[in-house]
């Protein structure tokens, strides 16, 4: 991919179901703080930070311009600030291309959200609909999902006792994540009774609402080697966007996340990714999404998805070790977090959760209505 890049340092607050006693440039603080001290760079002007991406949404912050009150934390006031409001894992891509380019060397990124602020997520998600065809009859990403959780259901042969199998791996998984430490184990038959929200979705295959901030530096191959020990190298990104109306796709096809995951791996010189990674993060908010990104990943066979769940594929390919979104993480961090976890595991620093000598992992985030557009990114270390 040209000149080499690296994630330096990252941090994350806990993930919570409301942080009431913070607000979000306090969690954002507390993520710069950390940043700042692993890696002993500042905002001075000469070797400084000179690139700040943020990770917000105007209607979840509800305000407009919501990166305007992070200006401060950013160091922004001083220098360049970019914003990125659709998906967190966009940010690593643009601070990518930013250094790539030889605008900077050095890019500060923080990504917030307070889903807990809003009177329903779902509110939220219902306005990223057109108004004349679908907000009038109730769209949101949940009913989305469950269109396409019922596509995918008929494709692949997925039940009930799959999905709670995932929800009962990804919550135990969760209880070695520190930065978890709302969510709680639940057996399977507490998973298959909780309430129906969208057919086939119930109330516990969904992620919990949360709040918290994450954030990396990134820097050129010369900047990394003075300010880290252990560089995580980007080899390689892609994204791809689905239609917008859902009457237009092929729900259960994995269209978007095929292209976007082909474009990373060719950038990265992946032939097969069935045996190129040791640790796999998915951004799966919804437990039917679980092996569905996994097939549009290339990991399994298309429509094989149920099959790689009895197989303890989830386990032999260590996908989530964090517990992934279904541990609960905002919506629009998904790609953002999942990035900052395989970051920690290439590095050692992933605690309880550690995956043994891990050298390559993926990194993936979605954002828009069943799946609409996903983004891929492969990282090694040396």
């Amino acid at each position: 991919m040209g000149r080499r890049v690296a994630i330096c340092a990252v941090a994350q607050t806990t993930y919570e179901r409301d942080k009431w006693q913070q607000r979000f440039q306090g969690m954002a603080l507390e993520v710069l703080e950390s940043l700042l001290k692993q890696t002993g760079v500042d905002f001075s002007e000469k070797n400084g930070i000179s690139m700040a991406i943020s990770v917000s949404d105007d209607i979840f912050d509800a305000r407009t311009i919501s990166d305007n009150a992070m200006t401060d934390v950013l160091g922004a006031h001083l220098r360049c600030e970019e914003k990125v409001a659709q998906e967190g894992a966009q940010a690593v891509y643009y601070g990518l291309a930013a250094i790539m380019s030889g605008h900077t060397d050095l890019v500060l990124i923080i990504g917030h959200c307070k889903e807990s602020q809003g009177k329903s997520r779902n509110m939220v998600t219902h306005l990223a609909f057109d108004p004349f065809y679908t907000r009038p009859v109730g769209m949101d990403f949940c009913v989305a999902a469950g269109l396409q959780a019922q596509a995918y259901a008929e494709k692949s042969g997925i039940s009930d006792e799959h999905l709670a199998d995932v929800v009962v791996r990804a919550r135990c998984n969760a209880a070695n994540n520190p930065f978890t430490p709302e969510i709680k184990p639940v057996s399977k038959e507490e998973v298959m009774n909780s309430p129906m929200l969208s057919d086939p979705i119930r109330q516990l295959h969904a992620y919990p609402v949360s709040d918290g901030a994450v954030g990396m530096i990134l820097a050129s191959e010369e900047r990394a080697r003075e300010i880290t020990k252990n560089p995580v190298w980007i080899k390689g990104v892609g994204n791809c966007m689905d239609r917008f109306f859902l009457g237009d796709r092929d729900l259960a096809s994995n269209f978007a996340l095929k292209k976007a995951a082909q474009r990373a791996y060719d950038r990265a010189g992946i032939k097969d990714p069935r045996s190129a990674f040791d640790v796999i993060e998915i951004s799966d908010q919804y437990a039917y999404q679980h092996p569905m990104w996994i097939e549009g990943l290339g990991i399994c066979d298309e429509g094989k998805g149920a099959k790689w769940l009895e197989s303890g594929g989830p386990d032999k390919f260590k996908v989530n070790p964090s517990g992934g979104m279904l541990a609960g993480n905002p919506l629009i961090l998904g790609g953002l977090v999942r990035s900052a976890e395989a970051a920690l595991q290439l590095t050692g620093q992933a605690g309880e959760r550690q995956v043994k000598d891990a050298k390559t992992a993926l990194a993936h985030g979605v954002m828009g209505p069943a799946g609409q557009f996903h983004s891929v990114i492969i990282l090694e270390r040396d």
